[in-house]
C-alpha cells in the first residue's frame, strides 16, 4: 500500500486549518510573515483561505481540463478580526466537499496523481506549510505530525516536476544524471531524485535504493519538509547537506514551491 493511503487528509486539512484559526483568533493581522516576505498575517490567512474555497470549486465540479477562470466567491470578512472565523468556515465548505466527493475519481489536476484525492492531499500540505508561517509570524515554535510529515516530503518530490507553471524555475532544474537523496531520520522514508538532461523526477520505489547519490539531505522528516519548503535553511543544526554542493545549490535555488 502507498504510505499516502494511510494519512487521512481529509482530517488533515480540517485539523491544520482549525489550529490556524485558532492561532490567528484574537492576533495582530498586521504582523509581519518572515517566511512570507512581503505577507502579513492577514495576507496568508486571505492566500489559504482562497485556496481552500478554490480547490472545493474544483472538486465540486469534477474538472476534467485546465480551468480558465480561479474566480471564486470568497466571501471575504468585512474587518481583520473576522478572518479567523472565515478560515474556519472555509475549511468547514471543503469538509462538505470532500465528504460528497469520490477521491478516486478521475480529474485534471496540475501534478502527478490525475484524481480527486490530489486536491486534498495538496490542501492538507498547504495548510500545514501555512499554518507554521503564521507560527513564525507570532513567535511560537511548531510541531507536525511524524507520518504526516513524511507523507508532505513525498508529495511535495513527486510534484515538484509537474509545478513550471507556477514555478517557473524548475525548468532550471537539470543534469546530466546527477542524483540527490533525500532521507528522513527519524522515520521511514527516502526519495532518489535524479536530473537528466531533460527533467528531473523521483526514482521509482525501490529502483534507486541501492543506488550511491551524488549528494544528501538527512533530516528528521518535519524539517525535512519545512527544508524544502524554503521554511529552514539546510545549514541548520538538524540538517545533514552533503556530497556535491553545487548541485545542492542548484536545487535550492530552483526548488522554489
Amino acid at each position: 500500500m502507498n504510505r499516502a493511503d494511510q494519512i487521512d487528509h481529509r482530517a488533515a486539512v480540517a485539523a491544520e486549518a482549525a489550529r490556524f484559526a485558532d492561532l490567528v483568533r484574537g492576533a495582530d493581522m498586521a504582523a509581519p510573515v518572515p517566511t512570507c516576505p512581503g505577507w502579513d498575517l492577514t495576507d496568508l490567512v486571505r492566500h489559504t483561505g482562497s485556496v481552500h474555497r478554490w480547490f472545493s470549486v474544483l472538486l465540486r465540479g469534477r474538472i476534467q481540463t485546465p480551468p480558465t477562470s480561479r474566480d471564486v466567491d470568497l466571501r471575504l470578512p468585512e474587518r481583520a478580526d473576522g478572518y479567523a472565523d472565515w478560515l474556519a468556515e472555509g475549511a468547514a465548505e471543503a469538509a462538505e466537499v470532500f465528504a460528497a466527493t469520490d477521491l478516486d475519481a478521475p480529474m485534471w489536476v496540475w501534478g502527478a496523481d490525475g484524481h480527486a484525492r490530489f486536491w486534498v492531499r495538496r490542501m492538507a500540505f498547504e495548510t500545514l506549510v501555512h499554518r507554521v508561517d503564521a507560527e513564525r509570524a507570532l513567535g511560537l515554535p511548531s510541531a507536525l505530525d511524524l507520518a504526516l510529515a513524511r507523507d508532505g516530503v513525498d508529495e511535495f518530490l513527486v510534484n515538484l516536476p509537474f509545478a513550471a507553471l507556477f514555478a517557473p524555475k524548475v525548468a532550471h532544474l537539470r543534469g546530466a544524471d546527477r542524483t540527490i537523496r533525500f532521507t528522513c531520520t527519524d522515520t521511514e522514508g527516502s526519495w532518489l531524485v535524479r536530473l537528466r538532461p531533460d527533467g528531473f523526477g523521483v526514482v521509482p520505489d525501490g529502483a534507486g535504493d541501492e543506488v550511491p547519490a551524488d549528494a544528501l539531505v538527512r533530516a528528521p522528516a518535519a524539517d525535512l519538509l519545512l527544508l524544502l519548503y524554503g521554511r529552514l535553511d539546510r545549514s541548520a543544526a538538524t540538517v545533514e547537506a552533503g556530497g556535491d554542493q553545487e548541485l545542492l545549490d542548484l536545487w535550492f535555488a530552483n526548488s522554489e514551491f
